[in-house]
């Protein structure tokens, strides 16, 4: 038996049947695979089979039986084939950052609950209420205010609450364009560093137009950072679509991210960032 899970609605990390797998191991908290993403309207989400769309939520390992069986009284699951289960198991490929696995996956059976199509897949960013405004974490070109100010959009980004911290990611320039990278964060361990911002609905749409969301550049995602020693929820943040071979960032983006970062995030992580960048165009010349 498959002994991974797929999870991407209410079963969640701080979602509220997150408890269920309260003692399976985390395997990616950024992971997608094919699919459908429907609101029930009733509180919870529902995948679809689809091969042209794609559903982010986490993978986690569960190895107790009688976890399994929790999980299928959640999800009204009786048996393989039964004429009155709500979801069917299947198993497909996920893909992680760490590589891909085979996981279960509770998918739509009762066709009758896909109420609502779920553009983007993400259950989190669906939810959230975007046009109230909320937080949001910088972790690249965004924390420097220039472009903030050419784009006219700099009062919208005028309550910066500091330094913020992601743990268990690392800084990668891995969106490739045509001069160079731009800043990821990637799920192999280390900190990212960046600020925390509180920002309207207008700054919103405008980082969704910037980051080049719907148009293969970066993705909405929810995440928790540290802030101040606390642990802050339901904050947003944009990851790489489509990951490709680490490249160094253009001269004009590494200043944008070495400027806003220096006197709000740590000396050493400012150093680190320089390093990084140096390394990058080091390696860069050798290859060519």
């Amino acid at each position: 038996m498959c002994n991974y899970l797929f999870v991407y609605g209410t079963l969640l990390e701080g979602e509220g049947n997150h408890g269920l797998l309260h003692h399976a191991r985390s395997i990616a908290k950024q992971a997608k695979t094919k699919g459908k993403l429907y609101d029930t309207k009733q509180g919870y989400p529902m995948l679809d089979i689809d091969s042209e769309h794609i559903v982010y939520g986490e993978v986690y390992e569960v190895t107790d039986q009688l976890m399994w069986k929790a999980l299928d009284e959640l999800e009204g699951y009786i048996h393989e084939g039964h004429k009155d289960n709500e979801y069917d198991k299947v198993v497909q490929t996920v893909e992680t950052d760490q590589g891909e696995f085979e996981a279960v996956v509770y998918v739509a059976r009762d066709r009758s609950l896909l109420q609502e199509f779920i553009p983007g897949g993400n259950w989190r960013v669906w939810k959230e209420d975007l046009l109230e405004g909320m937080l949001y974490f910088a972790y690249g070109s965004c924390m420097d205010t220039d472009r903030f100010i050419k784009h006219g959009v700099d009062q919208h980004f005028q309550d910066c609450l500091g330094r913020a911290v992601f743990k268990g990611y690392t800084l990668r320039y891995n969106h490739v364009i045509h001069d160079g990278g731009r800043a990821d964060m990637v799920e192999e361990g280390g900190v990212v560093e960046g600020k925390l911002y509180r920002v309207p609905p207008e700054a919103i749409t405008y980082l969704y137009g910037r980051e080049g969301v719907g148009n293969n550049g970066y993705r909405p995602a929810i995440i928790s950072v540290e802030h101040e020693g606390k642990v802050v929820d339901h904050v947003l943040t944009f990851f790489v679509l489509n990951k490709e071979k680490e490249v160094a960032p253009p001269d004009h983006y590494s200043t944008e991210i070495i400027r806003g970062a220096t006197g709000v995030l740590s000396e050493e992580y400012v150093q680190k960032l320089i390093e990084q960048v140096h390394a990058l165009k080091n390696s860069d010349v050798v290859n060519n």
